[in-house]
């Protein structure tokens, strides 16, 4: 039985301790937040507080591939997140008028996604955590790792970790699951060892959230993220009866700051007849404004070489995008399984394991980090109130509001269920984007102020 810390008890972190505990390791859970979440997962929306997640209260939607890995390794939590109260659906439905040849297929409920407000998703996580016998220690900092003797030439090996009141916790792996503001490059050159690999950029997106509540969700009828002339809408349901509607900008669109007040915020949103019954409900927040994120992506292998061994990073501490996508907690969890196959085939080769593990990393998870950057730099581009061109148009072409096949086909890249390039690269699907007829995308219920109005819409 291998002894493990994990640094980090976020949604991510808690998900790698379960599969791991669940193959007989001794996992130990270290987070610096001092919060302890209610016993009842339905009240961690008002009765905790997580200051160290910048993104706790901005919506989450659990993806279908996120969905799916829960079904093969902790379908106990799929259970426990819906009697929390999240609400489930299929990406399938509702399908968009203009796709009137779908049929229904055996395998539709690998479509099936959850919702949910992020305290009380991370409180199922922790309450699991609880039930499956893992340590976990809130309000415990990381200041820094142990090492021991070598195990490679000239590379430091990780034997534990350091507190901030001094306590030394030994251990065979330790993994940091701390998110975007990991300070994994301190903790490893104090130790000696060369800083990570470090690709970085902002986003260049803001975010204005408002939360309502009401009898029933809204009906949809739109997709999810609809992009409009320079600003995007983003309606997600969540937890008991509550549903979220987010305004997109990007950062250096002054005029759209304006959406940090109410009266602009609703006013923008009621001009777009897709969105505007998202409005009808009872609030329950003021705007939840999120800035600042940074695409990024740290690599612990230089030049063939791991940076050090006995140490590992999952989740958003590994890399991190735009969360408009809803992939982060997605990837993560199917980067969480990745890290316990390779932990079951390198259990008696520590030596061997920062290798084969940024193998499987590079090969598995990040040509979804790669796709989102792209992701991210078309939205941005397309938002741009400066821009001089029309936005690029999608790769899946006017057959995906067109084509059932298609359609599906773009819900297995949105959902993570599939990389953009191996659907695209589908004889199938190729031959059907390309013969589809020359015809728009369907836009029904998509139109919204342009520019001009837009603005007058903030100054009103």
């Amino acid at each position: 039985m291998a002894s493990i810390v994990i640094c980090g008890a976020g949604v991510v972190g808690l998900a790698t301790a379960l599969m791991l505990a669940r193959d007989g390791h001794e996992v130990t859970v270290y987070e610096g937040d001092p919060s302890v979440p209610p016993d009842d997962p339905a009240q961690a929306w008002t009765a905790w507080q997580r200051r160290g997640v910048a993104q706790f209260r901005q919506p989450h939607n659990l993806l279908p591939r996120f969905r799916g890995v829960l079904a093969e390794e902790l379908p106990e939590v799929i259970d426990l997140l819906v009697a929390a109260g999240c609400f489930e659906g299929n990406a399938l439905h509702p399908l968009p008028p203009s796709v009137a040849d779908y049929v229904p297929r055996p395998d539709d409920d690998r479509f099936r996604f959850l919702t949910g407000r992020r305290p009380v998703v991370e409180a199922v996580f922790a309450s699991a955590a609880v039930a499956a016998g893992i340590r976990v220690h809130r309000g415990t900092t990381i200041t820094g790792l142990l090492t021991g003797a070598p195990i490679l030439p000239d590379i430091a090996h990780v034997i534990g970790v350091r507190t901030t009141d001094g306590t030394e916790f030994h251990a065979d792996l330790v993994i940091d699951a701390t998110g975007r503001r990991t300070a994994s490059a301190r903790w490893l050159t104090d130790i000696g060892a060369p800083a990570p690999l470090v690709e970085s950029q902002d986003g260049g997106f803001a975010y204005y959230t408002r939360y309502f509540t009401g009898p029933r969700q809204p009906v949809r009828r739109s997709a999810p993220y609809t992009p409009y002339d320079t600003f995007a809408l983003l309606t997600i349901p969540g937890d008991n009866d509550t549903w979220s509607v987010t305004v997109v900008a990007t950062t250096g669109d002054a005029p759209l700051k304006a959406l940090r007040e109410p009266d602009c915020f609703t006013r923008v949103v009621r001009a777009c007849p897709a969105q505007a019954h998202w409005l009808d409900g009872v609030p329950v927040t003021d705007i939840v404004v999120m800035a600042g994120i940074l695409d990024r992506r740290r690599r612990f292998v230089v030049n063939g070489h791991p940076v050090a061994t006995g140490f590992a990073a999952v989740g958003d501490a590994w890399a991190c995008t735009n969360p408009t996508a809803a992939r982060g907690l997605s990837v993560g969890l199917v980067q969480a399984q990745l890290l316990r196959d390779v932990v079951r085939r390198c259990a008696d080769d520590p030596a061997g394991f920062p290798l084969v593990w940024d193998e499987a990393t590079e090969r598995v998870v990040t040509p979804f980090h790669h796709d989102q950057i792209h992701a991210d730099r078309a939205r941005a581009a397309a938002m741009s109130p400066d821009r001089t061109a029309a936005p690029a148009p999608s790769p899946f072409g006017a057959a995906a509001f067109r084509d059932a096949e298609v359609f599906r086909a773009l819900l297995e890249s949105a959902t993570c269920l599939a990389l953009p390039r191996d659907v695209l690269a589908r004889p199938d699907i190729r031959a059907r984007i390309d013969t589809a007829r020359p015809e728009p995308a369907d836009t029904a219920g998509t139109a919204g102020p342009n520019r001009a109005s837009l603005l007058r819409l903030l100054t009103s």
